[in-house]
């Protein structure tokens, strides 16, 4: 049997992996700065985490919802506790297309509106509402088309006060990236996302923070739309949540009432992603891994905007983009298959980086010295040719 072939592969297969560090079957070592895109939070094969799976693993690994499952609250109460969202409600998930698909649905049911407002260049997961609130017609099926979903440019604030003066009326919901992955770190700017909050208050909708990517540290804050200094009424998680386990979630604030049978989900919340959770959110809690992203990325960004180049150096924390500029347009490939960095992209042409919160200030410098030696060496070629 044939794999369904929908994704470009490099030629590379690892086999083991430890903090930032990877390496493929022919013992090859390879600096991560892409964490299997951002999902690596607290980096590979982290013992405290390896430990809480095995030690539930030996427990019980899975049993669905229909009996307490006491590791789910205490997961909720040290994620309220570390991202300060402590009078929220936890409903757990698989994935981040699960959680916003979940998010956007119990936005419906709350306000009794079909209304959804994306943004160009957003993307929200490929399950039938999230792909269809997700700026790429490419992944968007006939059968996930939908007239409920209107698309605005990001941080326009006029649009978006024209569009409500409109359609305030019919709106369930806005969803947002605050800092966009997908679409390259597009970060929004904080009175973009004040006024969404506003218009959302004096139009009965909800706010939606799509948290899957920007989320769980990864901008120096629990959350990115912390940096705006507002509230959500539904944060949607996932990829740094469990480190390479698959586990999703959703806060929801306290004045959405629940009622059974409103959500569900067979395998989300079960006792190995639990575990996996809450070790993530101990070894936050406990290395102070939110300052750290915080001082790296401050760090990285600064370096890297002195770096003769590159252009248009962005982002939060350890989530960080930059543009290549056509001469140099293959340098992600170079770095991997020359110096054996791992980086991420965004088209057109654009180098993402999204490493573990904890890579250490000898790893960031080790990537800015092979950084300027891959586009100098490329420069050079280029000047040969001409």
């Amino acid at each position: 049997m044939k794999m369904f072939d929908v994704y470009p592969l490099n030629d590379i297969t690892i086999t083991k992996a430890q903090g930032s560090y990877v390496w493929d079957e022919n013992g090859v070592q390879y600096l991560d700065l892409y964490g299997g895109h951002a999902v690596i939070s607290i980096g590979h094969t982290h013992p405290h985490w390896v430990q809480r799976i095995e030690d539930q693993l030996e427990k019980i690994a899975f049993y669905s919802n229909s009996v307490h499952i006491p590791i789910q609250q205490e997961l909720a109460d040290k994620l309220g506790k570390v991202s300060g969202k402590e009078e929220y409600q936890l409903f757990l998930v698989n994935s981040g297309a699960e959680a916003n698909e979940n998010a956007l649905k119990l936005a419906s049911f709350h306000t009794g509106k079909k209304k959804i407002v994306a943004f160009n260049k957003a993307f929200h997961g490929r399950t039938s509402l999230a792909v269809a609130a997700t700026d790429n017609k490419n992944i968007v099926a006939p059968v996930n088309e939908t007239g409920n979903i209107d698309f605005l440019p990001f941080n326009d604030e006029a649009a978006l006060k024209e569009y409500f003066q409109t359609n305030g009326g019919k709106v369930a919901a806005v969803i947002v990236e605050a800092i966009q992955g997908v679409g390259g770190i597009n970060v929004a700017s904080e009175s973009f996302l004040q006024l969404i909050r506003r218009l959302c208050d004096a139009n009965d909708a909800l706010f939606i923070a799509d948290e899957v990517q920007c989320g769980y540290g990864r901008s120096g804050k629990f959350f990115a739309l912390d940096h705006a200094g507002v509230n959500a009424d539904i944060y949607t998680m996932a990829k740094g949540m469990g480190n390479g386990f698959p586990v999703g979630g959703i806060l929801i604030a306290p004045y959405i009432k629940p009622k059974h049978g409103l959500l569900g989900t067979t395998f989300g919340g079960n006792q190995l992603a639990c575990a996996a959770a809450l070790a993530v959110l101990e070894v936050i809690e406990r290395d102070n891994l939110i300052e750290m992203t915080k001082q790296r990325g401050m760090y990285l960004i600064n370096k890297l905007k002195s770096i003769d180049g590159i252009d248009n150096v962005r982002g939060k924390g350890l989530m960080i983009g930059f543009d290549v500029p056509e001469d140099i347009k293959d340098l992600r490939k170079k770095l991997l298959n020359d110096y054996f960095i791992f980086t991420g992209e965004a088209k057109p042409n654009v180098i993402r980086l999204l490493p573990a919160l904890n890579i250490t200030r000898k790893q960031v410098d080790e990537f800015l010295d092979t950084l300027n030696e891959a586009i100098a060496e490329m420069k050079a070629v280029e000047a040969h040719a001409e």
